[in-house]
């Protein structure tokens, strides 16, 4: 039986329903918004597999355009929606689902200009695929206490979304033609690089992660549905994102947790200093003992994990670091890696989290606010959404954000990809440049092109 439940507060009227279906595949799901709801959809798996989250349509949106308390204003306004919830408990939790740019005071124009400091949805209808089980909530949020109608008609189209993604094949996923791929601001990188490099040797800074970004133009417009289907068999060891806003869609496999919080236990990963895999067994050993070993590397995972041990420090309790990293090995690319967990504390959230941890050394620097600040004076771009947290979070504070990085921004037949890395003492721009060539990869041939071309 549906479990409908009304939430008020002191502005809105919250509805909720959910169902149990049978047999539902998230990328239909997905795709079964095409006609009606292209725009305003969002597509989420984790790592592991075990969460798959499709939304569509926006039954409300919160946003906003702040600098300094975007963090806290999300999570604020979500709490207000969300207090009465727990009065009656939904079969599945509402979620709320989205994104922050990386730097809200970067003013420089670029493809991110539609796209706010904070831009979160709840959906009008949200997919939950977990532990063999699929639903399908219906969201309908409104002022009017005359409801019941509408409502009915929300129940109709949920049925006919649902026996769309059931029933109709998915389409094929051909990827258009790649006919031109750009180097944006090459030269600009190269000696922002050597300009960094030169700040650190002064001992200005410690560490400063410098991105550079690609552009890429289709001979025809490329489908969000395409995107994240090629994303999902590329990389399939990765978190998978996707989030639609109007034209354009922000998609990524990213290999890296921010940070997850379930049952007041929070996760997080220390992820940084990598390297390229072999061509074969042997040689991919090889340079995985290598980067073990690599001071240089060793020494920039050292950052990110002292730093998230500090943030966790505040906010949790019982906290396990390892004393060493291991390997994350994925498709292109080798990585130091450290998990990290601790028992959240009493009155800690995990907006909260997410606002001291973003961004780690590994996107940002050491110190914090001197990277950023450089950062934005040498990039010479604006980051949008690349590497910045992207997730959710459920109505009991439950949730999930990755860094959005091994990414791109997709509108139509255009895409424009980001990667970065960390800038030290020893770091030559040449080597920094190959680096990113790596990083560039998974997205690059996700989205129909290569690196050797």
């Amino acid at each position: 039986m549906p479990n409908t439940t009304g939430v008020i507060n002191t502005k809105y009227r919250f509805y909720t329903e959910t169902i149990e279906v049978s047999r539902l595949s998230a990328q239909a799901f997905f795709e079964a918004g095409d006609e009606l709801y292209k725009g305003k959809r969002y597509f989420w798996q984790n790592k592991e597999k075990t969460l798959t989250l499709v939304g569509l349509g926006h039954a409300h949106t919160i946003t906003n355009n702040l600098e300094d308390n975007r963090y806290n204003d999300i999570d604020r306004k979500w709490r207000e929606l969300c207090e009465s919830s727990l009065k009656e408990k939904a079969d599945v939790s509402p979620i709320l689902f989205g994104g922050f740019a990386f730097d809200p005071k970067n003013k420089v124009a670029s493809e991110w200009d539609t796209f706010p400091s904070a831009f979160f949805v709840v959906s009008t209808f949200q997919l939950v695929i977990q532990h063999d089980q699929a639903f399908v909530n219906i969201h309908y949020i409104t002022d009017d206490a005359k409801s019941s109608e509408t409502f009915e008609q929300l129940r109709i189209e949920r049925d006919a979304l649902i026996h769309t993604a059931q029933v109709k094949e998915l389409k094929q996923h051909a990827k258009p033609t790649l006919i031109k791929r750009e180097d944006r601001l090459k030269d600009e990188y190269l000696q922002a690089v050597e300009d960094v490099t030169m700040r650190i040797r002064e001992d200005e800074v410690q560490k400063v992660v410098i991105a550079r970004s690609l552009k890429l133009t289709f001979n025809d417009h490329f489908s969000p549905a395409t995107a994240i289907y090629n994303a999902s068999m590329e990389q399939p060891e990765s978190y998978l994102f996707g989030l639609e806003k109007g034209e354009k869609i922000f998609v990524g496999a990213t290999p890296e947790r921010l940070v997850k919080v379930e049952n007041n236990k929070a996760q997080s990963a220390g992820l940084a200093g990598s390297i390229r895999r072999g061509k074969n067994s042997l040689e991919d050993k090889e340079l995985g003992d290598s980067l073990l070993s690599d001071s240089k590397n060793l020494g920039e995972h050292k950052y990110v994990v002292e730093m998230i041990k500090k943030v966790f420090t505040q906010y949790c309790e019982d906290i396990k670091v390892p004393t060493r990293p291991k390997l994350m090995k994925i498709r292109d690319i080798q990585h130091l890696y450290s998990p990290i967990e601790g028992n959240l504390k009493k009155d800690s959230s995990l907006f909260e989290l997410v606002q001291a941890l973003h961004p780690t050394p590994a996107l940002g620097g050491e110190p914090r606010q001197d990277a950023i600040e450089i950062i934005r004076e040498s990039e010479q771009m604006n980051r949008g959404y690349y590497a910045a947290p992207i997730g959710w979070i459920n109505a009991e504070g439950d949730g999930e954000f990755a860094v959005g990085i091994r990414s791109a921004l997709v509108e139509n037949e255009h895409a424009y990809l980001y990667a970065g890395g960390g800038i030290v003492a020893e770091s030559s721009s040449i080597e920094e440049f190959e680096e990113t060539r790596v990083k560039f990869r998974p997205m690059l041939r996700t989205l129909g092109g290569n690196m050797n071309d």
